[in-house]
């Protein structure tokens, strides 16, 4: 099954280098920039971080979707002004690294089950996204809690954030249907 990047390509869906290098640094970027913006929600204002995570996992493709959330991680590891707040490895080691490290996990999941014809049916799509999220909120309290304790963690940094989540999750399922329609060959119409 093609990507949606790659079927933009191309028909053949190859990809050179310098544009998978393009669509990585793009990535990155997105993901920046989803960090810095605050939509205001209740019962905490949310970031777009997860939901461009779900969509790179979901369009990209496996390789390339692990390389953008490394590269990301990377540019914050490194001190770029990437995350929504902060920088640098200590930074990454304090409450939202495990969230952090679960961004990887979670586009490495999406992007592994869409690949996979995992996610054809809006239903299985929804599922996916759901594992993706809370692959992403599961690293997340983990680690919060070795340092704040198991339920603090969970009710400062999960409870707050579900219905932003629960949001995200659904417009990363519709994303599948439409970009599809877009990207879709007249005999390849799934979800």
């Amino acid at each position: 099954m093609q990507t949606t990047f790659a079927t933009l390509f191309g028909r053949s869906g190859k990809q050179t280098l310098i544009q998978k290098a393009v669509l990585v640094l793009l990535g990155s970027a997105l993901l920046a920039v989803s960090a810095k913006v605050q939509v205001p929600f209740w019962p905490v204002p949310m970031t777009m971080q997860t939901l461009v995570v779900l969509l790179i996992g979901a369009h990209v493709g496996t390789r390339l979707a692990g390389l953008t959330v490394f590269a990301y991680l990377l540019e914050g590891a490194v001190g770029l002004p990437v995350f929504s707040t902060g920088a640098g490895l200590a930074f990454m080691a304090g409450p939202t690294g495990g969230y952090l490290i679960g961004f990887l996990v979670s586009a490495l999941l999406v992007s592994f089950a869409v690949e996979r014809g995992l996610a054809r049916t809006l239903p299985a799509a929804l599922a996916v996204f759901v594992v993706g999220d809370l692959a992403i909120l599961g690293l997340g309290v983990a680690w919060l809690s070795t340092l704040i304790g198991f339920e603090k963690a969970l009710m400062f940094g999960v409870v707050p954030f579900l219905p932003a989540e629960a949001l995200k999750i659904a417009l990363a399922t519709a994303s599948l249907p439409l970009v599809r329609r877009f990207t879709a060959s007249d005999t390849d119409q799934t979800v």
